[in-house]
């Protein structure tokens, strides 16, 4: 492979790494997932709790000059300042709801993983202790370099 130079051959080379391209394929996935997440939220779980509140989650507020609105779009048709707290309550169920779903989606991932891999075999020892001197040797040693001792092999 030929090696680029400069600016914009370092970029090239950074940019066709498999992991940028892989997490520019997530970023993307995660948009559309995105608008999934906040259509549940804005158009079925906030209605729901809207018929608790009984309103529009979305319409509380607190207008900061003091005066009254009907709507959140009228204050801010009006040029109030708000403090739309239903909205900023709207994004963190949304943030729950999306948290949860990615935390799903993982641990099932990941216990699919644990099904299809196969248990590693343990390899055969290549060291062995010396009975004399507790080194740690050769398997297939017959003397030991550090205290010189023969090493008998057992029979088997």
């Amino acid at each position: 492979m030929k090696k680029t130079k400069g600016f914009f051959g370092e970029f090239k080379t950074f940019i066709m790494r498999g992991n940028v391209i892989d997490l520019a394929v997530g970023v993307i996935i995660g948009g559309a997932f995105q608008a999934i997440v906040n259509s549940l939220v804005n158009d079925i779980i906030m209605p729901l709790i809207g018929l608790i509140t009984k309103g529009s989650f979305e319409n509380l507020f607190v207008a900061l000059d003091g005066k009254e609105y009907d709507t959140l779009a009228a204050a801010q048709e009006a040029g109030a300042n708000v403090l739309s707290y239903g909205v900023f309550i709207s994004a963190i169920i949304n943030f729950i709801i999306m948290a949860f779903v990615i935390f799903l989606i993982v641990k099932s991932i990941n216990k699919l993983n644990d099904k299809v891999k196969k248990p590693e075999e343990e390899a055969a020892p290549t060291t062995k202790v010396c009975p004399f001197c507790k080194s740690e040797i050769a398997i297939d040693a017959t003397k030991c370099p550090h205290c010189t001792s023969a090493i008998e092999e057992k029979a088997e």
